[in-house]
């Protein structure tokens, strides 16, 4: 399991691993589906979301927020979905079983049958 990751500019973040899927969940209330975007590169996963709001004494205020975080290994962003209700944003994606780039090499064992 992963741990939750501090708030980054406004912005609550979980995410967890299990049962073979990543998920991220971060809370944006007040914030409209359409000013949200998520984007993937190089393993990282960038979200960004931007939150403008009248006031009455100089006409508007807006409030950009955004978080960063690397994928686990084996993570498939290709196959990523997300879903925004209630002001939670839930990013899931499967994660296939990564290769560390270590192996165990075969070896035989050769015996000597006299000297030569």
């Amino acid at each position: 399991m992963l741990e939750e990751i501090p708030a980054t500019h406004g912005v609550h973040v979980e995410e967890r691993l299990a049962d073979g899927r990543y998920v991220l969940q971060a809370e944006l209330p007040g914030i409209d589906a359409e000013d949200i975007e998520i984007t993937v590169a190089e393993g990282c996963l960038t979200l960004r979301a931007e939150r403008s709001e009248e006031t009455t004494q100089q006409g508007r205020a807006e409030f950009h927020y955004g978080h960063f975080t690397p994928l686990p290994p084996g993570a498939e962003s290709d196959e990523a979905t997300a879903e925004y209700k209630h002001g939670v944003l839930t990013i899931t994606m499967p994660v296939r079983e990564a290769k560390t780039g270590m192996r165990t090499m075969p070896m035989r064992e050769l015996l000597s049958v006299g000297a030569h």
